[in-house]
């Protein structure tokens, strides 16, 4: 991992859980010597990436962060296009519904609806990286992804998340195979140990996949009735994101995701 990768990696770590963090929570959480992390610390701030409270000395994101977030979605708007639509899916499932692109070998959270109408909700951090091995939109992503991405990802020592996570690659590569077929993930207690999920592959202008829509719910409100409807559900939704960013659906996979 190079200088850069590693200092641009610890702006991660933040959410609206973690909006500042100081320079002993860093090193904890980076697991790196102190002089290093100061180091990078620096260069993230010199370059606007972060800024320091002046009372607590801690770091909080920068403006360089808001000024590139604001050039994106001028130029190309996507969490505009997909708030519609994923404020209307939460609101007809009554669960929380998100989107992610990828990110390298991890899904980045872009726009997320929860209508909150239950007492018991799933805990939602739109900072943090999706493990795409330990999520139904992580293994929607996979199951279309070209097969050397997919080994490469499988490769590494894949972490387990809860005691349902599968980190055997030839049962990944099992259940994929069955994702590939059906055009639908699910994913219970994989990534939290309380939490169901369902999730489809959106694609891109070359018919490559490039994130997933997902809907999450608590086990405790799962059910074969429950998964159907949020099946039907996502199928419209990622057609019409898929749509609304320009993208295209493979044709010969395009049956997997239509309405009967």
């Amino acid at each position: 991992m190079g200088t850069i990768t590693k200092a641009l990696e610890m702006l991660n770590f933040f959410s609206r859980q973690r909006p500042e963090i100081g320079l002993s929570e860093f090193v904890k959480l980076t697991q790196r010597d102190k002089a290093t992390v100061l180091r990078h610390l620096a260069e993230l701030k010199d370059n606007g990436f972060l800024e320091q409270a002046t009372d607590t000395k801690a770091y909080r994101l920068g403006p360089a962060i808001l000024r590139l977030a604001g050039v994106s979605e001028a130029i190309y708007p996507l969490r505009d296009r997909v708030r519609p639509i994923i404020n209307e899916i939460a609101q007809q499932v009554g669960e929380l519904t998100h989107v992610a692109l990828l990110q390298g070998e991890a899904l980045s959270p872009l726009f997320y609806s929860d209508v909150k109408m239950h007492g018991t909700q799933v805990n939602y951090n739109e900072g943090e990286l999706l493990p795409l091995h330990a999520t139904s939109s992580g293994m929607a992503v996979l199951a279309f992804s070209d097969p050397a991405f997919v080994d490469k990802v499988l490769s590494h020592g894949l972490k387990p998340f809860s005691n349902r996570t599968m980190t055997d690659p030839g049962q990944l590569k099992a259940q994929l195979a069955q994702i590939h077929e059906t055009g639908f993930a699910y994913q219970e207690k994989a990534f939290d140990g309380e939490v169901t999920s369902g999730g489809v592959p959106i694609f891109g202008s070359s018919g490559q996949v490039i994130g997933a829509v997902s809907v999450a719910i608590p086990s405790i409100r799962q059910s074969e009735e429950k998964t159907q409807a949020i099946r039907a559900h996502l199928c419209d939704a990622m057609q019409r994101i898929t749509t609304a960013v320009g993208g295209i659906i493979p044709p010969e996979h395009a049956h997997k995701w239509q309405q009967p």
